[in-house]
């Protein structure tokens, strides 16, 4: 069974690798195997989403000593939380004495203590009670919380299982000068939200970064705002894919949003990808940001904060902002949901992608793919 997953897994990996090489001009999609196949999402996950920074929310969710919130990430519970130094850290959310989950939700709190037998620990994560067990050797140097690497940028708070990844924020200059007039740091949360998609993760990141599909699947949300015909490509690396969804000049401003920004970065949403999880639309006073948590090989968790900046729009506004953004969102899961179940066909089509300014984030994708899954040669 081994031998036959490695040849399956390297069958498709030599796939993407020469789709990933064709010339621009010739660019095509994945095969429906791609999103399908059990065998290559465990590939995936194991070869470099593991081992990726994924973000997991925005600083001002832990805006004071004591608060905190819970997430996952590939099964492995994680706690979000500022402490009385100020600094942010992401702990495990296990209970040191038997595995508990530890905290839930999100909320502020003096100190985290275990539900099932009292275990406490400060807001760093270091023991300070442990009842009963004075005889046992229990103390804060052996039976703290453990740590996962985190950085911030932007605003985000970034997140890497492997204690030997390459550090996130020395590698973000182009896209740090992309967004670098929007002021995204300073930008304030005003919700966030989870929800459960059946799709497979890649699915919802090529979908959000192509304009190729806004003026059919949203007509009445995108169109009028950033009809297809008027995107373009934008910046790109090794680290991230850009667009920029245009305004007609018949629509409604959007806000005027940091003084350094230009007009027509007023007159434009940028989304980006930072691959491999991160995906977001920066508008002048609007930002909105999906953070996909892989669940399996059809199934994804979906955590999107919306962020303002300033207090440049009223609350009757945001609420307007909110629903619409809630109304895209549910359009494209249907269409995702709907296509997921189409892919498994034998006939799941290898078509070509569209021109650059409406398709070429998902060609920059696919060449992450295949630079990603280079390992391959080490099985």
């Amino acid at each position: 069974m081994e031998n036959q997953r490695n040849m399956i897994v390297t069958d498709m990996a030599a796939r993407l690798q020469g789709i990933a090489a064709l010339p621009e001009t010739e660019a095509q999609c994945l095969p429906g195997k791609f999103y399908t196949c059990p065998d290559f999402y465990q590939f995936e996950v194991e070869t470099f989403l593991k081992k990726e920074w994924h973000c997991v929310g925005r600083v001002d969710e832990v805006a004071s000593p004591g608060d905190f919130f819970t997430t996952f990430l590939f099964e492995e519970p994680l706690l979000i939380s500022r402490g009385d130094d100020g600094e942010i850290r992401t702990l495990s959310n296990l209970c040191r004495h038997r595995g508990m989950l530890l905290a839930e939700g999100r909320g502020t709190t003096r100190r985290f203590v275990c539900s099932y037998h009292a275990w406490s620990y400060a807001r760093d994560g270091r023991l300070s009670n442990a009842p009963r067990m004075q005889d046992k050797g229990v103390n804060a140097e052996n039976c703290s919380l453990p740590s996962f690497r985190t950085e911030l940028w932007n605003g985000f708070i970034y997140v890497n299982l492997d204690d030997n990844a390459a550090p996130l924020s020395s590698r973000l200059h182009n896209l740090e000068a992309l967004l670098g007039n929007y002021d995204t740091q300073q930008m304030r949360i005003v919700h966030t939200q989870e929800e459960i998609w059946n799709t497979n993760w890649k699915c919802l990141v090529e979908n959000f970064m192509e304009a190729y599909h806004l003026s059919v699947v949203h007509p009445g949300t995108l169109h009028p705002y950033t009809p297809t015909g008027l995107s373009r490509k934008s910046m790109s690396d090794d680290s991230f894919t850009s667009y920029c969804a245009n305004y007609p000049e018949s629509a409604e401003t959007r806000g005027t949003g940091a003084p350094g920004l230009s007009e027509d970065e007023r007159r434009r949403s940028t989304l980006f990808c930072l691959f491999p999880t991160q995906i977001a639309s920066q508008a002048a006073t609007l930002l909105v940001s999906l953070s996909i948590q892989p669940l399996a090989v059809d199934k994804i968790m979906v955590r999107w904060t919306m962020s303002t900046y300033s207090n440049e729009l009223t609350s009757d506004e945001l609420e307007a902002r909110l629903a619409l953004w809630n109304e895209v969102n549910r359009e494209d899961r249907e269409k995702l949901e709907r296509m997921q179940r189409g892919l498994s066909s034998r006939h799941a089509p290898s078509g070509p992608l569209s021109p650059a300014d409406f398709e070429g984030t998902i060609w920059d994708f696919y060449r992450y793919l295949s630079r990603s899954i280079s390992q391959l040669q080490t099985l």
